[in-house]
């Protein structure tokens, strides 16, 4: 069975090392820092665990060579000296970037996690550790734990913009939204780049402003270098706000742009299988979906297939790849991820709203004023005829002022259904000013 990445729907970049090195100066990891401030022995005997080897179209990315004789460069370094926490640092780095790029999160986060912690051990106040450990945490879907190690870090060092990132990371999906836009202002005074562009991209969408959103992405795109795996995320980025504005020329535009640059980017590949689906193109679709699942370990691949299946009416296809895809969960799970979100919304999907509730509730009992958790629960809700629970959470969802024309038509037949035609209708012709083309 194959591993899971995870990139919600609308991922913030929860970790971008490659652009890291001019975010954090090691300003708090001076070679050999000891004293009062050091918990364990200088000489540590930690080994760090091996590059993981990229396999298929991966393996002939440019710089996956150039990776690997860095990695070995900083291990002689670290053999050197094995006090020395610089070059530890940088391998957590290099093994951040690689889990962003082959999916291979549950060897990666672990293995990232052993080296920082081998690193705090040495100094325990080490402001990159702690940040990168909030990091991972993030990718992990950890987020109080993410938020509590941020905050520490910025303590240590208030004037480094990255962060700031990581905080508004953690409390867009603690639902804290004011505080994250607090903290998007600051990191943008700091040091405006493509990761503080693209936050205050997802701020701008989660508060209801598309056209503004849609600016800010172009703006992190710029600022991005072609080609590189952070520049394909912006675009590609970009592409999904395009789609959910119905704008589906445009998205598909961007993603053959970014595969032009990167042909085995498999998100792109996604957007693409997308376009065809929503075009009605079912076996195109399924054939590039194909090929990014041949890429990526993603489990929102197998979940594109299976809804595919559906409308196709072949049922039994469908039924066995989201029974595929709960297993993929499942197994992931096991590695360290919360999950709970995305079992909620795809038993949902399957119509199994007894596990849908169950797992949804699990995930509000963490984040209560989260959006997201809230448009997944009322839906179940309303699936099971509840509808005044499902009013409940849908008001939350609503609660920013979102734009999002699932959100919008899901809020508005929940109204209808308690017999509010008039707020009922008008939220569905909201929807309809964002994307007239959506439909449930």
């Amino acid at each position: 069975m194959k591993k899971v990445l995870f990139i919600p729907k609308r991922a913030l970049l929860f970790s971008i090392p490659v652009l890291m090195v001019g975010l954090l100066p090691m300003s708090c990891t001076d070679k050999g820092k000891t004293g009062s401030e050091t918990t364990a022995s200088s000489t540590p005997t930690m080994e760090i665990p091996a590059l993981y080897e990229r396999r298929g179209e991966l393996a002939k990315a440019e710089e996956w060579v150039r990776t690997k004789e860095k990695v070995e460069e900083l291990k002689k370094q670290i053999k050197k000296d094995p006090s020395d926490v610089k070059p530890r640092l940088q391998i957590a780095m290099i093994y951040l970037s690689e889990a962003r790029i082959t999916g291979e999160h549950p060897y990666y986060y672990p293995a990232i996690l052993t080296i920082l912690d081998g690193v705090l051990a040495m100094d325990y106040k080490n402001f990159e550790a702690t940040t990168f450990k909030a990091s991972v945490k993030m990718s992990q879907h950890q987020f109080a734990e993410a938020r509590d190690l941020a905050e520490k870090a910025r303590q240590l060092n208030p004037n480094n913009a990255y962060v700031y990132g990581v905080l508004v990371d953690a409390n867009v999906e603690l639902g804290n939204y004011e505080e994250a836009v607090a903290m998007s202002d600051k990191m943008q005074q700091m040091k405006p780049s493509l990761e503080s562009y693209s936050r205050a991209s997802y701020l701008r969408e989660i508060y209801g402003q598309y056209p503004s959103a849609i600016e800010a992405m172009k703006l992190a795109v710029d600022a991005g270098l072609p080609g590189s795996e952070p520049y394909c995320w912006s675009k590609n980025t970009l592409a999904q706000l395009y789609e959910t504005t119905g704008k589906l020329k445009e998205a598909e535009q961007q993603y053959n742009e970014i595969l032009a640059l990167r042909p085995s980017y498999a998100f792109a590949l996604k957007g693409v299988a997308r376009i065809h689906k929503a075009r009605k193109e079912y076996d195109k679709a399924l054939t590039t979906l194909d090929k990014a699942a041949a890429i990526m370990p993603e489990f929102s691949f197998h979940e594109e297939m299976a809804e595919i299946y559906a409308l196709q009416g072949d049922k039994e296809k469908a039924n066995a790849k989201y029974a595929e895809v709960v297993k993929m969960l499942d197994e992931d799970a096991q590695s360290g991820h919360a999950v709970d979100l995305e079992l909620c919304k795809l038993y949902t999907q399957m119509g199994q709203f007894d596990s849908a509730l169950e797992y949804g509730m699990k995930e509000y009992k963490k984040r209560p004023k989260n959006i997201d958790v809230n448009h997944a629960l009322a839906w179940v809700y309303f699936k099971q005829n509840d509808i005044q629970k499902a009013q409940q959470h849908v008001q939350v969802a609503l609660r920013t002022g979102s734009k999002d024309p699932e959100l919008l038509q899901k809020a508005g037949a929940i109204e209808i259904a308690l017999g509010n035609a008039g707020p009922g209708n008008k939220l569905i012709a909201e929807a309809k000013k964002t994307n007239p083309k959506f439909t449930l």
